[in-house]
């Protein structure tokens, strides 16, 4: 079985679509999805510094966009067994299950990135950083202390921490045993309560969808469980902007339902990194660049 990942914030860089732009396919997708939002998409894909791609507004539909028209270039008519994204790529994922159209899913994530960023500047000075290695339970216990919460378990030992810059601060100062801490360049603390206001934005912006059942095995972030319904994704989509990332659970999900290959789409890299740590042996390729795509068909043509 193969399994479609789609990444989230994080992995972008700049001019990361210039290449992409030379497949008639992914360029004339990337048009319509420019057409379905305010966001200029290969503006910012080809030519904006990373300070402009950073910005949580821009970054969000930049990557859901790549994601989805990198997806249907390396998918074609194939339906893979199991789809699901990181954070943001949640829907990026959701879209390429048939629960909503690649156009909903980006004018959805537009809604999403500025209401994240509209909360994140309301709220006190937040941060977060990424915990790697040591022991888990004592990483937990260090973040429960210092009033932070773990908005990322990815496994293979690291863990996301995310709350006030304070709190942040104090982390790096003194990070828990056997640790490396890196603070991370992100608007605020994602995944957490400060980001609880854009959920009402978010939920307003979802009723516009009438989402569908999913055509493939969908894991939720929530706790990496399948998801069958299309109006319990969307619902779990929503409040997953306040909520932690399990991606811990979702990869434990991928070894229960039985996959054998890894297709991360565009940008690729960072779930394929964690994937050799936490599904090891299973054959995996990631889109960094169109050079990817022949690899990612003929493991696509092997495991589907």
């Amino acid at each position: 079985m193969i399994a479609v990942l789609c990444p989230g914030q994080g992995a972008q860089t700049p001019g990361m679509l210039t290449p992409w732009l030379e497949i008639d396919a992914v360029a004339e997708s990337l048009a319509a999805l420019s057409e379905a939002t305010a966001v200029d998409l290969i503006a910012h894909g080809t030519t904006s510094d990373a300070d402009t791609i950073r910005d949580t507004a821009i970054a969000q539909p930049l990557l859901v966009a790549t994601a989805l028209a990198t997806g249907r270039a390396v998918l074609g008519d194939v339906t893979p067994g199991l789809v699901a994204g990181h954070s943001v790529g949640e829907l990026g994922a959701a879209a390429l299950a048939g629960v909503m159209t690649d156009a909903e899913a980006v004018r959805l994530v537009t809604v999403r990135g500025n209401a994240m960023a509209e909360a994140a500047a309301s709220a006190e000075p937040t941060s977060m950083a990424a915990v790697l290695g040591g022991v888990e339970e004592d990483v937990l216990a260090r973040l429960t202390d210092l009033g932070l919460t773990p908005a990322n378990m990815n496994g293979g030992g690291q863990i996301v921490a995310a709350g006030a810059k304070a709190g942040i601060d104090a982390l790096l100062a003194d990070a828990p045993a056997r640790t490396r801490v890196i603070e991370l360049q992100v608007a605020g603390a994602f995944h957490t309560s400060y980001m609880e206001p854009a959920v009402a934005a978010l939920e307003a912006a979802a009723t516009a969808i009438t989402p569908a059942t999913p055509t493939a095995t969908l894991l939720s972030n929530a706790d990496g469980e399948a998801v069958a319904d299309g109006t319990d994704a969307l619902t779990r989509i929503v409040r997953q902007v306040a909520n932690p990332v399990r991606w811990d659970l979702c990869q434990a999900r991928m070894l229960e339902a039985g996959v054998t290959g890894i297709i991360e789409v565009a940008p690729g890299g960072v779930l394929t990194g964690l994937a050799k740590r936490s599904l090891k042996g299973i054959p995996a390729v990631a889109l960094k660049s169109p050079d990817d795509l022949d690899a990612a068909r003929e493991l696509l043509k092997e495991h589907a």
